[in-house]
C-alpha cells in the first residue's frame, strides 16, 4: 500500500502535495494500524528517543527483558529483532515505513513477544511514523543539534522529540528522562502518570583491567541498593545509556541482580564504541558518531591514548554546519587525521572532506583519501608505527558504525561495513 502512494505521489503536482502532506502521512499511518489491527495497543511496547545513544539504550533494554525472563522484539538503527530471529536493519532508516513497523509490531504478537523496544527519530515523527504508536514507556536519552536542515531549526528538532513523548498513552504510562539533560524540563511537563529522572552525576567512575567500572547507587541514579557494573564498552555515555536502562528496568520490578547480569553479559554492541580484535597490538574502534558532540565523546573515551581519527562529514546535502566542527574536534584530538568518503549522496565527496578540512589547523597531521577502504589502510599502518614509540594507541573510524552501504550519487548504493573492512585489512597487516 505505502509503495503503491509512493509511486502516485510523484504525479502530485508540488504545491498540492506539501499543502496536503500532513493528511497523506496520517492517512498512511491510520491505515498501516489498521490493515495490521492496531498492535501496539496489545503488547509491551518501549520508545527509545534522542540524540545519542537510541540504539544502545534500546540494546540494553532487550538484554535486561531477556534476562529477566520476557519475550522481546527490537527494531533499532543496527537490527530487527522478533524471539530468536535477529537480522541486521538494512533500510538506512532508524525507522522504516510505516506500514513495516505496524507489521513489525503484528509479528512480534504472533511470534508471542511480550515486549517490544523501538528506536524512535525525529524524522519518523515527521512523517507520523509515531501516531498510532501507543507506547508504555518512552526512554528520553538526551538531545544535541541534528538534522537542523530538515526540522528547519533547533526548536522544531527539540518538539519532534516531544511529540513522541505525547505517545506514552497507556495507562500507567512512564517516561524515563535523562534529569541531565537541558530539555528534560519539556518532557517532564507531558500528562503521564510516571515520570521518572536518572543522572551520572557524582556516580564514582574508575577503570580496572581495562573496563569501564560504574557505581549507582540510590542517590544517584535508581532505587537499587547499590550496583556495580564493569563493562568493557568505554566512555560515560555508556554509562547514561546503562542507567536509562537499568532505570525503566527498576521501574517495572526486575531485580537488580538481574539488571546487573544482563549489562554486564553484553560485552560489545555493533557499530557503536566497538572495539575489533584481529590479533593486533593496538585499539581499533568503529562508531557510528556522526555528531560534532558524539565525535567528542569517543575521542575522550580514549583519553591518554595517540588517537588515529578517520572520519567523513555525514551525509551529503545536510547539517553542512557539522563538517568544520567535527574537523576541529579531529584537530584537537587526534595525532593523525584521515578525511573518507561516507555518504555524499548527490553532493560532491570532495567538496564535504574540504568542508571539515576547513576546521583543521595542523595541516601536518592530515591525509584525504577518497577511497574508505584505502583511508582504514592506511590509518592501521599509521597505528602500527605509532606503537613502536607509544604504548596506547587507537585508530577510531566514526561516522558508519552498522551503516551497510555507502550512499552515493543518483541513488547508487554501494554495500559497505566498516566492521568487516577493518578485519580483512587487519588480517593483511
Amino acid at each position: 500500500m505505502e509503495h503503491i502512494l509512493n509511486i502516485v505521489r510523484p504525479l502530485i503536482p508540488k504545491r498540492i502535495f506539501k499543502a496536503t502532506q500532513p493528511i497523506y502521512h496520517f492517512i498512511l499511518a491510520f491505515l498501516s494500524a489498521l490493515i495490521y489491527r492496531f498492535p501496539s495497543r496489545k503488547i509491551v511496547v518501549i520508545g527509545v528517543t534522542g540524540t545519542k545513544g537510541k540504539s544502545s539504550t534500546t540494546e540494553y533494554v532487550n538484554a535486561i527483558l531477556e534476562k529477566a525472563g520476557y519475550q522481546t522484539a527490537v527494531a533499532n538503527t543496527i537490527r530487527h529483532k522478533i524471539g530468536e530471529n535477529s537480522r541486521p536493519n538494512k533500510y538506512k532508516m532508524t525507522m522504516p515505513g510505516r506500514f513495516f513497523i505496524q507489521h513489525f509490531l503484528r509479528r512480534a504478537l504472533v511470534a508471542g513477544c511480550t515486549h517490544v523496544v523501538i528506536e524512535i527519530s525525529s524524522e519518523g515523527v515527521l512523517q507520523y511514523r509515531h501516531r498510532f504508536l501507543d507506547l508504555d514507556a518512552l526512554i528520553f536519552t538526551n538531545l544535541s543539534p541534528e538534522h537542523l536542515d530538515t526540522h528547519g531549526s533547533y526548536e522544531n528538532y527539540v518538539q519532534a522529540k516531544v511529540e513522541i513523548g505525547k505517545r506514552v498513552i497507556k495507562k500507567d504510562g512512564t517516561l524515563v528522562v535523562n534529569g541531565d539533560d537541558e530539555q528534560a524540563y519539556r518532557f517532564l511537563a507531558l500528562n503521564v502518570p510516571h515520570k521518572i529522572t536518572f543522572s551520572t552525576k557524582d556516580i564514582p567512575h574508575d577503570i580496572r583491567d581495562g573496563k569501564n567500572c560504574f557505581r549507582f547507587d540510590r542517590k544517584n541514579c535508581f532505587r537499587f541498593d547499590s550496583i556495580n557494573i564493569c563493562t568493557p564498552i568505554k566512555g560515560m555515555f555508556t554509562a547514561y545509556n546503562m542507567i536509562a536502562a537499568a532505570t525503566y528496568a527498576e521501574h517495572i520490578g526486575i531485580k537488580k541482580e538481574i539488571v546487573r547480569e544482563a549489562l554486564e553479559e553484553v560485552h560489545e554492541i555493533k557499530g557503536r564504541a566497538q572495539e575489533i580484535d584481529g590479533g593486533q597490538d593496538f585499539v581499533v574502534v568503529v562508531d557510528y558518531a556522526h555528531t560534532p558532540d558524539s565525535l567528542e565523546h569517543i575521542y575522550k573515551a580514549y583519553d591518554g591514548y595517540k588517537i588515529v581519527g578517520v572520519l567523513g562529514g555525514t551525509g551529503g546535502g545536510r547539517d553542512t554546519w557539522k563538517r568544520k566542527e567535527m574537523g576541529k574536534l579531529a584537530d584537537r584530538y587526534c595525532e593523525k587525521i584521515y578525511l573518507t568518503n561516507e555518504d555524499p549522496y548527490d553532493e560532491d565527496p570532495w567538496q564535504i572532506i574540504n568542508h571539515v578540512a576547513d576546521g583543521i589547523e595542523h595541516t601536518d597531521k592530515l591525509k584525504k583519501i577518497m577511497d574508505r577502504r584505502e583511508a582504514i589502510r592506511e590509518a592501521l599502518m599509521s597505528a602500527k608505527e605509532l606503537r613502536k614509540t607509544h604504548d596506547l594507541v587507537a585508530v577510531l573510524i566514526t561516522g558508519k558504525g552498522t551503516d551497510p552501504y555507502i550512499m552515493e550519487a543518483h541513488n547508487k548504493k554501494t554495500p559497505w561495513s566498516d566492521e568487516q573492512v577493518v578485519r580483512e585489512e587487519l588480517k593483511k597487516l
